[in-house]
């Protein structure tokens, strides 16, 4: 039954996946249309913001399926519902701080923002930011459900629900923005989505899953023992408000909400870019909590490591290199004639997180080793030093800056120390893997000069002929890949599932 949670669960995990990189490509570009660069700026502008309020969890989410299978192996039903009790009233205290902070904030939104923004912009903000508190606000509460649904793997439930939501956004946002709500309709939906998963939540924890909370006798040693869990996991958050957030606060701040806008628009593709690279390792985590189980060797992890890697590059390696050819010509149709410099700014994100997205699995392999506090200190650190690097990137270069800051940060913390780190401590052969990527050169070599032919005799005028110049640059990279650069071992990865039919 279990197994069966799981593989539906994958399923429809990948749905909502598919569902959200379409809502990207087909409603961002109306949204972005209706709204106008300066309110969409704005939208994003507060968003970041208030995304760091997220902070407040620690990590806490984290740590209940750990200790819910230890209470209730040994201590029984009773304990598990004194644990409830527990993080129920953390979520809860953690929710009101939140609004408290978010109070707090969107009253002094004019100290947050500066002078980057208009009077208008301002008093919108507030509008926003107030919505967006409470949105935060009930999803700490709505934690403390959907923690224990994963408990007890439910797995398809709980990715229905998220298919749904994914699901009814744009269409439920669509209706308010032709309406002229704009921004304030976008959170609005959010907001009201984010109710209605919680009542579903509840109601399936209630009577189906018997949920119970005991609000006595606390145990404090546990909530010791749990900050010690998840400390490495919230500095892991807040390297991640940094690298993805810190940019458009900077440069709401400094230049503007239009310059908000241009990064947002960038920023959207390096998302569906993430996306696509961690559905592909996550399906390994398990076997490679295994392998790390059984003792298997560092070689063996390496081969692993660099399976999985070079699978990665050439999924990675076509959406980069078709990016890098005709990412101009698609950011026009896209997001419009007024957002040119997201094709820069797109350049800067997507190349340099290449590097520790077809590397993904080693993060895997260092948790499963015990071995990734270096990785979240080194991190902190060098997302820390992104912000004094992005300042006067961004007073130079504007929207464009933001995204050479975050540049440099990540080839020096992703690209150069935790290649060093994988090879002196983890155990793993990066000369070995980096000699099996660079195997792919002369197959890239052929695809992109391919890519030019194409470009310079398939020009790109309107939509139609976007779609049929990707789709021969396509054909043109799988063919280079098939015949040059893909080993029998990755090309069997796509004939079996086709012998078996």
């Amino acid at each position: 039954m279990k197994i069966d949670q799981l593989k539906s669960g994958v399923l429809v995990s990948y749905a909502t996946q598919g569902i959200n990189i379409l809502s990207g490509l087909i409603y961002t570009p109306i949204m972005l249309r209706i709204l106008g660069r300066s309110e969409y700026g704005l939208y994003q502008l507060v968003y970041s913001v208030v995304s760091y309020l997220s902070l407040l969890s620690m990590g806490f989410a984290s740590s209940y399926i750990r200790f819910y299978s230890k209470y209730k192996t040994k201590y029984g039903e009773k304990s598990v519902a004194k644990l409830n009790g527990m993080f129920f009233t953390i979520f809860c205290v953690i929710a009101a701080i939140c609004l408290v902070c978010g109070g707090a904030m969107t009253i002094r939104a004019d100290l947050i923002f500066g002078g980057g923004l208009t009077p208008g912009e301002l008093w919108k903000s507030r509008i926003l930011m107030a919505i967006m508190v409470v949105n935060m606000a009930l999803s700490f509460i709505n934690s403390a459900f959907t923690c224990h649904i994963t408990s007890h793997e439910k797995f398809f439930f709980q990715r229905i629900v998220e298919f749904f939501r994914a699901l009814m956004n744009p269409f439920l946002t669509l209706p308010l923005l032709l309406m002229g709500y704009g921004s304030v309709g976008m959170v609005m939906v959010t907001t009201f989505l984010t109710i209605s998963v919680l009542l579903m939540n509840i109601v399936y924890c209630f009577k189906k899953l018997k949920i119970q909370f005991y609000f006595h006798e606390f145990d404090f040693g546990l909530l010791k023992e749990m900050w010690v869990f998840t400390f490495f996991i919230f500095v892991n958050m807040i390297v991640d408000q940094i690298n993805w957030s810190l940019d458009k606060f900077l440069l709401g701040r400094i230049v503007g909400t239009s310059a908000v806008a241009l990064y947002g628009v960038a920023a959207q593709l390096n998302t569906i870019y993430l996306t696509v690279s961690t559905s592909i390792s996550s399906v390994f985590i398990p076997r490679i909590n295994f392998m790390v189980a059984k003792e298997n060797s560092d070689r063996e992890l390496t081969e692993l490591f660099t399976k999985v890697g070079r699978i990665q590059f050439i999924v990675l390696g076509m959406l980069l290199t078709s990016y890098i050819l005709f990412g101009r010509e698609f950011i026009g149709l896209w997001a419009g004639s007024g957002y040119g410099v997201s094709y820069q700014i797109g350049l800067f994100l997507l190349i340099p997180v290449t590097i520790p997205l077809i590397q993904n699995l080693g993060i895997e392999i260092q948790r499963a080793k015990n071995l990734h506090q270096f990785r979240s200190i080194v991190y902190l650190i060098i997302a820390v030093s992104n912000i004094f690097v992005s300042i006067p990137c961004i007073r130079r270069w504007g929207a464009e800056g933001a995204a050479v800051g975050t540049m440099i940060t990540l080839l020096i913390g992703n690209g150069l120390i935790m290649n060093i780190y994988y090879h002196k401590k983890i155990g793993l052969n990066i000369f070995y893997y980096w000699k099996e990527i660079l195997k792919f050169t002369p197959s890239i070599a052929v695809a992109v000069v391919t890519g030019i032919l194409i470009k310079k005799f398939l020009p790109v005028h309107n939509t139609i002929t976007f779609i049929l110049v990707i789709a021969v640059y396509v054909m043109s990279y799988a063919a280079s890949m098939w015949l040059i650069g893909m080993n029998e071992s990755e090309k069997n990865i796509v004939k079996n599932p086709l012998m078996k039919r």
